[in-house]
């Protein structure tokens, strides 16, 4: 692997470190095989999915029982499980390609289909014995029995380790009993294994254990669910009354369930992260098409300005997701194969792997996430009336999207963990914020250049701006940990501020490489709309972060400090050349309309 030659960045070296184009993974990096692989899951969902999804609508849960059985049999639920357990072993990339393009017809499968093949079979995968793999893994792989994963309770949601759900151990050391009540499980319909956390005696965190139904007397189910979206994945609580399990189905180590449940958590959320893209697609492409056939005042709506802004943000908002979500997962694959060239197991290299990047599975999770509710949003108002009617896909679109900013971590928690991990990694040495904060701050001090810069290569002013916007991050972040050093974590507004900044910067340094490394390749010209959807969404991120900059400066800095924050603030927000945001979105829209499609 080329990669392997190069230094790595470590999750969250972004900020500090300049990429280079030709070192990101583009979906146009995609090999035949993952062609092959994403052409077959989109005639999957075309053909199984797509047409009926008013039975999901309808609360069908046998059906989308029946539609994960298909996908079972055609290997899609054993994409991410190594061959020795009856998977077929493909790299990260590829499994987040798959979850991506199964995941855009319907909120309904996306979630039977990722808490099955994500928090279902993956902490077997990652923390099983030799024993439980053999047992569980190839009858999950193959879609026999389904997965799901009993972490929230009542009393205990975003801090999932305050669970009351208990274990005893028997006198005799061979079984667990277990008492308490989950909720929200996804799956709990039809699902055989359960992945349950509850905690032994007063231990400081809970334990995992593997529950088969069929086994566990005690164990009942409440009503399925009514919920605002995804009406075909079946959602219940489940309740456990002296449910008996084997000792040696404790998944991991005693005290270890938080650690399997966060882990478990970060390749969700970039698994999420890529299931939000191919809706963002079918909407936009959805959208062009009523507003291509929808005549008014004598012509298609397509053509007025208004619903070619609306048209051109989609499309940008779904191009930024898709840069980030592939550059991220890459990044993964090749810190997995670094770590087994080193002799780590497979287990070991995936969940270090995954964990490196644990800062930008976080910001992939909220940014994306958000996109996707706005992308439907918009859905609905080109179709007008009729996108509030459930005669069109629009109205359950935009309901399906709205719990993505809620599971897998909220999007405020998400937020807050992504600078939190940022400065603990500053804190361990693995990233230098002190350096080049101080370097910020010392530039604060100093004369700014006056020379006009030479912008004549491609984005290169949009590339400058991107390294004046990280000073912007490391002014703020690093004004506040001077302020509040480990106390930070106390001001959670500010916090939100921060990761405000650090999501735009990373999303929008993603498109632009992208942008770039595809002008180089394939011909500036043959990328003027991507580079005009580059220069449109960097120019959103630098408003976004000037308003949370100033936000967050207001609330810690006072006096010289306040008014030297603020004079750097504008130096680094300021554009020489402003872009003409008009034009970049007429450029983009008549793309999609000509095209009749979300085509890049």
């Amino acid at each position: 692997m080329e990669t392997t030659n190069k230094e790595l960045l470590r999750g969250g070296q972004f900020i500090v470190k300049e990429t280079a184009c030709e070192d990101i993974f583009t979906p146009e990096d995609f090999s035949e095989e993952q062609k092959m692989m994403r052409d077959s899951v989109k005639e999957f969902v075309d053909r199984e999915i797509w047409p009926h999804k008013e039975r999901f609508e309808k609360k069908d849960y046998d059906f989308t029982e029946e539609v994960m059985r298909k996908a079972g049999e055609l290997g899609l639920l054993s994409i991410a499980v190594p061959e020795a357990y009856g998977g077929m072993g493909m790299g990260f990339v590829t499994t987040m390609l798959v979850c991506d393009y199964i995941s855009g017809a319907t909120g309904s499968f996306s979630t039977a289909f990722g808490a099955h093949t994500g928090i279902g079979t993956l902490p077997i995968t990652l923390y099983g014995t030799e024993e439980q793999k053999k047992k569980y893994v190839p009858k999950l792989a193959s879609g026999e029995w389904f997965g799901a994963y009993c972490l929230t309770e009542p009393g205990a949601g975003s801090d999932a380790n305050s669970g009351k759900t208990k274990a005893v151990l028997s006198d005799d050391g061979k079984q667990y009993s277990i008492n308490g009540q989950k909720m929200w499980i996804s799956n709990a319909g039809f699902a055989k294994i359960f992945i349950v956390f509850a905690r032994i005696e007063d231990d400081k965190n809970i334990t995992a254990f593997i529950v088969e139904r069929d086994k566990a007397e005690g164990m009942t189910f409440g009503e399925e669910e009514h919920k605002l979206g995804i009406h075909g994945s079946s959602t219940r609580q489940v309740f456990f009354s002296d449910v008996k399990v084997p000792a040696e189905n404790l998944l991991g180590e005693r005290n270890g369930g938080f650690k399997i449940a966060m882990n478990a958590l970060n390749v969700g959320r970039i698994k999420l992260a890529a299931a939000c893209l191919d809706a963002q697609r079918r909407v936009t492409e959805n959208a062009v098409k009523y507003a291509n056939e929808r005549v008014q005042f004598k012509t298609p709506i397509a053509q007025f300005g208004a619903i070619k802004q609306k048209l051109a943000e989609m499309a940008t908002a779904a191009y930024v997701g898709e840069s980030a979500s592939y550059r991220a997962g890459k990044n993964i694959e090749d810190r997995i194969a670094l770590r087994e060239a080193d002799g780590n197991d497979h287990q070991e290299a995936e969940l270090k792997g995954v964990e490196e990047y644990a800062i930008e599975c976080s910001i992939l999770k909220v940014a994306v996430s958000e996109d996707i509710q706005n992308c439907s949003d918009e859905g609905i108002q080109i179709f007008g009336g009729m996108g509030f009617s459930k005669d069109t896909p629009m109205e359950a679109a935009w309901r399906d999207a709205r719990i993505a900013r809620i599971y897998e971590g909220t999007n405020e928690i998400n937020r807050m963990l992504a600078v939190g991990m940022l400065v603990k990694k500053a804190m361990k040495g693995h990233v230098d914020l002190l350096g080049p904060a101080t370097a910020v701050s010392e530039e604060l001090l100093g004369i700014p250049s006056f020379d006009t810069p030479d912008y004549s290569e491609l984005l290169a002013e949009e590339k400058e701006m991107i390294g004046k916007l990280k000073k912007v991050f490391l002014m703020v972040a690093g004004g506040a940990v001077k302020k509040y050093g480990q106390d930070i974590e106390e001001h959670q507004q500010l916090l939100l501020n921060a990761a405000d900044i650090l999501i735009e910067i990373y999303m929008a340094e993603s498109a632009l490489l992208r942008a770039e490394k595809n002008a180089k390749r394939f011909g500036e010209n043959n990328q003027k709309e991507q580079i005009a959807m580059a220069k449109l969404n960097l120019y959103h991120a630098v408003e976004k972060i000037t308003t949370a900059a100033k936000t967050g400066i207001i609330s810690f800095a006072e006096g010289d400090e306040l008014k030297m924050m603020m004079m750097g603030l504008k130096r680094f927000t300021k554009y020489t050349n402003y872009p003409d945001i008009i034009a970049l979105r007429r450029t983009i829209a008549e793309k999609v309309i000509s095209e009749n499609d979300y085509p890049f």
